[in-house]
């Protein structure tokens, strides 16, 4: 059979676009340490490339749209597009966020070129415009007329004219590949400076020398090139099972207890259909059903909320979660007729190997099902949690995450954050810095110098307003930090750590000729 490949160009930028409600056409770019990863074409029309500083890619496209590299972002709304797709052609094989390998189902739809203009049909449908086809005898060859191919359009490689095609083509390609052997930049510079600057040169060495010459990865391109043989297998996915449940009522209930009660077995089938596939659910949506208006027949979706679980959700959280999901909107007025039907939705499952328990147990249940709780009443931004990322104060290394979520876009750790503390790090980070004072043993302010110099070593201190004087027994510093020097009005501070008479130690910070504490080290 033939192999179609179905490739959304830019895909981490239309999925980061698409995420915040942008519209697609505006020029973006997404970055990872600072260095552009992908940009669309409105960003490459003034300029912006892969590989560009953050600062440089601004330069040109002052107007550039900033988003930050989430590959779970990406995966998630590419599962949108793998839905539909496997709708029509169950058995895709995912490449990466973006690019997607099926069989193709020319032979049911009466070609090759039916069977993309039905694909084409349908992913547009999703409101993706950028959508490019290729099929050919193998999965290299369909990936590069895909790559070759205009949007919303197909290239179509005859059978038998794989290497017709391929030859022409500049050996970077080889580069453009998401499976197979590893190494393709450092193959293409090798092929490049023995002088085999097309696919046809490389077609022209010897299959004997290939493999050690050049590696594993020229070896089976070069295998495709002479009809050697299937570039790669295609990695097919199973079709999802169906993990969602509901359960009706007839006749339709209006008390929340019964409903819970009646709810109960299909809470249970739900974590046991769960528990068959060995998965468990830490994210479920919870659809609530009630009758229309002047009708007895059916329903309308009357209430609907998305819960989330620090661990995974058991067959007793989830009618709790409904319980409270009924009387809050009860309450509100959402629900104003008897419920007909109560559906289960699973939006995120893991393996339950993630979620086994320690050897020491866990976060107390009775913990979880209270913040859940206060959740459900005030919303899932009502409690949340600190952890850890990137950052040069106390204050920019902590961010604060909605309970039961798994944090996304924090700022890499393991940078070196140039101005920040060295370990350890202050266990108590202050919502907003005080007024503080340092003086020296003269009884006057130490202040920093223009170049970073200590005017007098620190002798006592003044924590905040409502403490006294301290006598320092240790200090060590200063740290200074200029932020955004190139810009007008920058600012330069220093950081100092103090150890107090007592045994406590507290981060102050200098900024000009005003102290104000920051951190403190209980």
């Amino acid at each position: 059979m033939r192999t179609l490949v179905l490739w959304l160009p830019d895909w981490p930028v239309a999925a980061g676009l698409r995420a915040g409600g942008l519209p697609g056409h505006i020029p973006a770019a997404v970055f990872h340490a600072n260095r552009v990863v992908a940009c669309n074409g409105g960003a490459r029309d003034h300029g912006v490339r892969r590989g560009m500083r953050r600062r440089d890619a601004q330069s040109r496209c002052p107007d550039l749209q900033l988003l930050d590299a989430t590959p779970d972002r990406d995966a998630v709304a590419f599962e949108e597009v793998l839905g539909v797709l496997e709708e029509l052609r169950p058995g895709v094989a995912p490449l990466r966020p973006g690019l997607v390998a099926l069989r193709s189902p020319g032979r049911f739809y009466g070609g090759d070129e039916e069977a993309c203009a039905v694909l084409l049909e349908a992913v547009v449908g999703l409101g993706v415009r950028d959508v490019r086809l290729g099929v050919a005898d193998d999965l290299f060859t369909a990936e590069q007329a895909a790559r070759v191919a205009g949007v919303q359009e197909a290239r179509i490689i005859p059978e038998g004219g794989t290497a017709d095609f391929l030859r022409p083509l500049p050996v970077d390609v080889i580069d453009t590949v998401s499976y197979g052997a590893g190494g393709g930049s450092e193959t293409v510079s090798l092929l490049q400076r023995l002088g085999l600057m097309t696919l046809g040169d490389l077609a022209g060495v010897p299959a004997a020398g290939v493999l050690a010459r050049f590696g594993q990865q020229a070896a089976w391109i070069h295998r495709v090139l002479t009809g050697g043989g299937e570039s790669a297998g295609l990695p097919m996915r199973s079709v999802p099972p169906e993990l969602s449940v509901e359960v009706g009522f007839e006749p339709p209930l209006s008390d929340a207890e019964a409903i819970c009660f009646s709810s109960r077995r299909t809470c249970e089938e739900f974590v046991t259909r769960l528990a068959h596939h060995q998965l468990v659910c830490t994210d479920v949506r919870i659809e609530v059903e009630a009758e229309s208006s002047g009708s007895s027949y059916g329903g309308e979706l009357a209430s609907t909320r998305r819960w989330l679980h620090p661990r995974w959700f058991g067959a007793t959280d989830l009618v709790d979660r409904l319980h409270w999901q009924l009387v809050g909107s009860l309450r509100a007025g959402s629900i104003g007729s008897p419920v007909t039907r109560v559906r289960l939705v699973p939006e995120a499952v893991v393996s339950d190997a993630v979620h086994a328990d320690g050897l020491w147990g866990g976060t107390d249940a009775r913990v979880e099902r209270g913040v859940a709780r206060v959740q459900g009443l005030l919303g899932p931004e009502a409690v949340v949690a600190p952890v850890l990322q990137g950052g040069r104060t106390p204050a920019e290394r902590q961010a604060m995450v909605p309970w039961g979520t798994r944090p996304t876009g924090l700022r890499p750790r393991e940078l070196p954050w140039p101005g920040s503390i060295p370990a350890p790090y202050p266990s108590r980070v202050l919502p907003e810095p005080v007024p503080a004072g340092v003086m020296d043993s003269g009884g006057r302010p130490v202040v920093i110098g223009s170049r970073g110099s200590v005017s007098s070593d620190p002798s006592r201190f003044r924590p905040h307003a409502g403490e006294g004087w301290l006598p320092v027994t240790a200090w060590a510093g200063p740290w200074p930090v200029d932020d955004c020097w190139w810009e007008p009005g920058s600012r330069k501070v220093a950081r100092f750590q103090l150890v107090s008479a007592d045994g406590r130690a507290w981060l102050v910070t200098c900024d000009g000729d005003r102290w104000v504490t920051e951190a403190a080290y209980d």
